[in-house]
């Protein structure tokens, strides 16, 4: 949602092209966007075995490992200046803050209710950034959101709501944090910065909280699964995201992101067996509409990702 820089002119140029820029861009996000809400459907499953947040930990901190061996990231942590370990070291915070309101929110709501409530931060992103007209397109995402919560029925979680626009505030913040990262920082060993960052965070915010808990019910299993998860959840689509934040403009990334609580209320659907109700359907059709409005009137200026040494990968 207006995060992205455009395609660089010297993606054409003579050098033989990578898979990457071969493959259509919205492909990366399209991909990313299915792996990203099946973790919490599967979290979803492991809350009877672990709690939240020790899923949500389990998840973060068997990334932050399978990217720490895969990138690397020391090799370009000694390059960087303090402004951008700033950066990478805020977007870790958020990363971790994000999962965990998130988790929290899905333990409490559908699937899809979820992400179209934490969707209201990159569309309060996209219309801060608008102008004249283009401000009014909260309206009918706050008509989406009492569609999706539906008070009038007196048994809406609070708790649940509150966590998930938790989740949408660390969103917010996590798409202007990886537009900097992107600016920055070329390749994904900055993003490995990130989330080794977001495994502290994880770890210490889990141990101070109910880590003994928490800890007593991870075994060599759940260790295992954890790693998968890992590699196939935040490595797979962080990394594709973050390729398509690279190669989409502002528009066409914008508009897909817009689809992605109705892409979170099918797999809802297919992998936990949540149906929604019409209200709830109406609900996300309002967001997606305000997220896809909004968006086309959000725009930046690109920039070049600034060399850091021979370290990027």
């Amino acid at each position: 949602m207006a995060t992205v820089s455009t395609e660089r002119d010297d993606a054409r140029s003579t050098k033989p092209a990578s898979m990457a820029v071969r493959l259509p861009p919205a492909s990366f996000f399209l991909v990313s966007a299915i792996f990203h809400y099946l973790g919490p459907a599967l979290a979803v499953l492991l809350f009877a075995h672990v709690a939240a947040l020790g899923v949500m930990w389990l998840r973060i901190a068997a990334a932050a490992t399978v990217f720490a061996i895969w990138r690397r990231p020391w090799r370009l942590a000694g390059n960087l200046d303090p402004g951008q370990r700033i950066t990478l070291a805020a977007l870790g915070v958020v990363l971790a803050g994000m999962n965990a309101m998130f988790y929290l929110a899905v333990a409490r709501l559908p699937l899809g209710t979820a992400s179209a409530l934490e969707f209201l931060g990159p569309l309060g992103v996209a219309v801060a950034r608008a102008r004249g007209r283009a401000r009014l397109w909260p309206l009918p995402a706050a008509v989406g959101v009492v569609l999706l919560t539906e008070p009038w029925l007196g048994r809406i979680d609070l708790l649940g709501v509150g966590f998930a626009l938790g989740a949408a505030v660390c969103w917010a913040a996590y798409i202007l944090l990886t537009q900097r990262v992107g600016d920055e920082v070329s390749g994904l060993r900055g993003l490995a910065v990130s989330m080794a960052v977001a495994g502290v965070v994880a770890t210490a915010a889990v141990g101070v909280g109910s880590g003994a808990t928490v800890f007593s019910h991870v075994d060599v299993g759940l260790v295992v699964f954890g790693i998968g998860l890992a590699i196939l959840l935040p490595v797979v689509p962080f990394s594709l995201e973050m390729l398509a934040l690279r190669r989409l403009t502002t528009a066409a990334f914008g508009t897909l992101m817009s689809l992605e609580p109705a892409i979170a209320l099918l797999i809802g659907l297919v992998a936990l067996h949540q149906v929604p109700g019409v209200a709830a359907i109406v609900g996300i059709a309002f967001v997606v509409a305000a997220g896809i409005g909004a968006e086309r009137s959000g725009s930046r200026v690109p920039v070049e990702p600034a060399p850091v040494a021979s370290a990027c990968g």
